[in-house]
């Protein structure tokens, strides 16, 4: 079985389209900044991947994850050809912080808020008249299940077609308890690096059109081979290789495609110390004996961890680079921790190569996991 991908679109601190996103990574150009969205004398970071749009005054504004929901879905939704008063396409988006931002700025500041404004679906209801919504939190693998969640869906006749969409804003909450949970300062995302001192959070939205095969009227950016999910609920923060290396095998399995027939790895690499070690022993042990192995890049080292729709930007990012042929960089890896000792992992530069088929990987506090598996599309 196979879905096919037929409208993307995005926003994120690099760009505010898929495209100009995909070519700011091929450029290793970085949206890391000084912290703005709040006062930062408070923490020991002071740096964050914000996306820069609270106007002159520079003030905080509520609903901003809402906004760039809303234009992220149409993006898709015009680029798949379709008609943006979609009131008969379900609308699925992974999330990991909702609008809790717009929460806190109500308690701080008493900011306008409405307990309806908290949720997606009224206001993509308003938008484009969308009759079936559902959100799910499933931390930063959210939106790679709410895309398992789709072709279900499509393949027990329930839709022909679904947005998959993701949103997160950076909120003061989430960032001091990560401020003080990590053990050293990042100042700034260092996937896979000796260096790497943790997780900075970024911001952004994402949306995907999945589609029944046959159905696309612009032709396809990518077809989903197939998607595999868990949760071994082992430990809260440490993942673990083993469940991961298994949702690895399980994706290959269900895409009817061996290790060897990957070309592209879209890596989680959110920086910190035990998910980076998890994800490089699990990698390399399943691509072990794979020829040559697959390039691999992990671009949260340009646009922060976007938490729940991280998973979905790696795969716009990876259907752009199937059909173009070129790989970001990670950017700030300079030294290779000894997992990755083997992985072919792009570096300093943009790299070029024929690919066909890509692995996208999010993995999620609690041990949830999720990888899907694409192939190059005919979109021109």
């Amino acid at each position: 079985m196979s879905w096919d991908i037929t409208g993307l679109g995005a926003v994120a601190s690099i760009g505010d389209d898929p495209r100009s996103v995909y070519d700011a990574l091929c450029a290793g150009r970085s949206g890391l900044t000084d912290l703005h969205v709040f006062d930062g004398d408070k923490y020991r970071a002071k740096q964050a991947y914000e996306i820069d749009d609270r106007g002159p005054d520079g003030a905080d504004r509520p609903l901003r994850a809402t906004r760039w929901l809303e234009t992220a879905v149409e993006q898709a939704l015009t680029d798949a050809g379709l008609d943006t008063a979609a009131d008969d396409i379900p609308i699925l988006v992974g999330t990991t912080l909702r609008e809790q931002r717009s929460a806190e700025l109500w308690w701080r500041d008493g900011a306008p808020l409405t307990l309806r404004d908290l949720h997606f679906g009224s206001a993509l209801r308003d938008r484009f008249g969308t009759a079936r919504s559902y959100t799910f939190a499933n931390a930063c693998a959210a939106t790679l299940y709410t895309l398992g969640m789709a072709t279900d869906m499509i393949e027990l006749g329930l839709a022909d077609t679904v947005v998959v969409a993701g949103t997160d804003s950076i909120t003061e909450s989430a960032f001091g308890t990560l401020d003080r949970v990590q053990n050293e300062t990042p100042r700034a995302l260092r996937p896979f690096d000796r260096a790497r001192a943790g997780m900075l959070m970024g911001e952004g939205s994402v949306a995907v059109v999945v589609q029944r095969t046959g159905a696309a009227r612009r032709g396809v950016h990518a077809v989903v081979r197939g998607v595999s999910m868990n949760c071994d609920a082992a430990h809260p923060t440490a993942p673990d290789p083993t469940t991961i290396s298994w949702a690895i095998r399980d994706a290959h399995r269900r895409a009817g495609l061996k290790a060897d027939e990957i070309d592209l790895v879209m890596l989680h690499g959110s920086g910190t110390q035990l998910n980076d070690s998890a994800e490089a022993t699990a990698v390399s042990g399943v691509f072990e004996g794979a020829g040559a192995g697959p390039l691999l890049t992990a671009i949260k080292s340009m646009t922060g961890h976007t938490l729940g729709g991280s998973g979905l930007l790696s795969l716009v990012t990876a259907a752009f680079a199937l059909r173009h042929g070129v790989v970001p960089p990670v950017l700030g890896l300079t030294d290779p921790i000894d997992e990755a000792a083997g992985l072919r992992l792009v570096r300093d530069r943009a790299a070029t190569a024929r690919l066909s088929t890509a692995q996208i990987n999010a993995f999620g506090f609690g041990g949830i996991n999720a990888v899907a598996v694409l192939e190059k599309g005919d979109r021109t």
